[in-house]
């Protein structure tokens, strides 16, 4: 079991309140075995859509479709990806990696560039990494650069774009990484996404001082 799924697991548990929910959390978890697979999907996939399901239900079951492929649990996912709740996000994260549904990258871009919903970019942008899609770089150059020149730099947002960029590889990222290079919080991650880009960490790179 992947670490994001079992922590979403454990949230779970830790929040049912009566033995009603305890039975209903127990009969979701039934429909991860694979002894019926095609039977367990539709319902999995009921789930989605059934009227007085709890939310955990709903992650559940688009957690359980999407690394299966199936593409019913996008919607879900994608909400989920931007959620408050740090690991509904990583699941979903992982989860629409593992979908490979062509709308992904463009939804988690537009996530990651949301400035209403900065504070909650850190998977879209992890995602995005991941994913290595198109729209991956000018998603994450838009965001940092937007963020470097904003008063609030929301700083690990910030880090993971530097982070990503330099595993993407791509060189129109050098600038905006030079730029991130004057913020001191910024700077170790920046040099390390440098190097990744030009096999050293100082090459192109000029001397500069604290923000």
């Amino acid at each position: 079991m992947e670490e994001e799924f079992r922590a979403l697991l454990e949230r779970v548990w830790g929040q049912l309140g009566s033995p009603s929910e305890v039975r209903a959390y127990q009969g979701v978890l039934d429909l991860l075995r694979d002894h019926r697979p095609a039977e367990h999907r539709e319902d999995l996939a009921r789930i989605l859509v059934e009227p007085g399901r709890p939310l955990w239900a709903r992650e559940i079951a688009a957690y359980a479709l999407g690394v299966r492929g199936d593409r019913r649990a996008f919607e879900p996912l994608v909400m989920l990806l931007n959620y408050r709740d740090p690991v509904s996000c990583a699941c979903a994260a992982r989860a629409l990696a593992r979908l490979r549904d062509p709308r992904t990258a463009r939804a988690a871009a537009a996530l990651a560039t949301n400035e209403l919903r900065t504070a909650y970019a850190l998977y879209p942008i992890r995602l995005l990494t991941e994913l290595r899609a198109p729209e991956s770089v000018p998603a994450l150059l838009s965001t940092l650069n937007r963020l470097l020149a904003a008063p609030d730099h929301y700083w690990p947002i910030a880090r993971a774009c530097v982070e990503g960029l330099g595993v993407l590889g791509d060189r129109s990222a050098v600038e905006s990484l030079n730029a991130a290079r004057r913020h001191e919080r910024l700077r170790p991650a920046a040099d390390e996404a440098l190097a990744q880009l030009s096999g050293t960490a100082t090459q192109n790179v000029r001397p500069t001082s604290s923000a």
